[in-house]
């Protein structure tokens, strides 16, 4: 009997550990993104703001996890702080708020310049020959390596919304990314219909080509005739900020989207 009471605060000990490190992660968590810091990330972004409440509690608890899983680097000497970094993880959950944190899993780092950044690129075209070329950008996804962000790009988002998020559209880059090359075709559901979403998406890409001058104000960014891969990225984006562009111009590239994301951004965003 003497033994089974001395057993007795031990097994107390295990479980108060137990419950202080749970609460030590608890407190971690709810430190890494404060309310005010949420209210502050949530301003930026209208599609959030207009979700229902149980997904906005599921949005913040995905910001927590992007948050703890993804370091977020400045470059050139900026500084980056709790609040660009809360920004950028609200908006980087939003495309995989009915997807998981796995579909992330490729790569660990966000490194944001204060603006534009420069590269130098390297392809080789249908004819075997090799090109080099530095391009101005505010946004890369690399196959092997981080994404690449401009602040002021989304200093500029936040101050004049439209239809652009640079967050979203290089995280569709990272989504494409796996099944291989960047090419508007990410690994799909097993219900969905791999050639249907191909006939779509080219169908509407084809009708974007052969519209290069018509830019009225309801269409989407011209940019995503530039190749597949950026239509797949522009159109999320899109789907996203001003759902109605995707929804009124390409209305099959819509459902596609909205089976692939699992959301349907048009009447959150048509009732708000």
């Amino acid at each position: 009997m003497a033994a089974n009471r001395k057993s007795a605060p031990r097994r107390s000990v295990r479980t108060a550990g137990k419950l202080k490190k749970l609460y030590r992660r608890w407190r971690s968590d709810r430190d890494a993104l404060s309310d005010a810091l949420w209210s502050k990330a949530l301003r930026t972004s209208p599609y959030a703001r207009a979700m229902p409440k149980n997904d906005q509690t599921r949005l913040r608890q995905l910001t927590r996890q992007l948050l703890r899983a993804k370091s977020f680097e400045g470059t050139s000497g900026f500084a980056v702080n709790e609040s660009m970094r809360a920004r950028i993880a609200l908006h980087a959950g939003i495309p995989i708020l009915n997807l998981g944190l796995d579909y992330y899993a490729d790569w660990s780092s966000i490194v944001i310049y204060p603006g534009d950044f420069r590269v130098h690129d390297e392809y080789m075209d249908e004819h075997g020959v090799v090109h080099r070329e530095i391009m101005d950008l505010c946004g890369q996804s690399l196959s092997q390596g981080p994404i690449v962000l401009s602040w002021e790009a989304m200093r500029e988002e936040d101050e004049t919304p439209a239809d652009h998020d640079l967050v979203i559209h290089e995280c569709a880059h990272k989504l494409d990314l796996l099944n291989g090359d960047a090419n508007g075709f990410p690994p799909l559901h097993p219900d969905m219909d791999a050639r249907a979403w191909a006939h779509d998406f080219h169908a509407a890409y084809r009708q974007l080509c052969s519209e290069p001058d018509a830019r009225g104000a309801r269409r989407i960014d011209p940019y995503a005739a530039e190749d597949p891969a950026e239509f797949f990225a522009v159109t999320s984006e899109a789907f996203f900020t001003a759902p109605y562009l995707v929804y009124e111009n390409h209305p099959a590239v819509y459902k596609q989207l909205q089976r692939f994301y699992r959301q349907d951004p048009h009447p959150i965003m048509t009732q708000r």
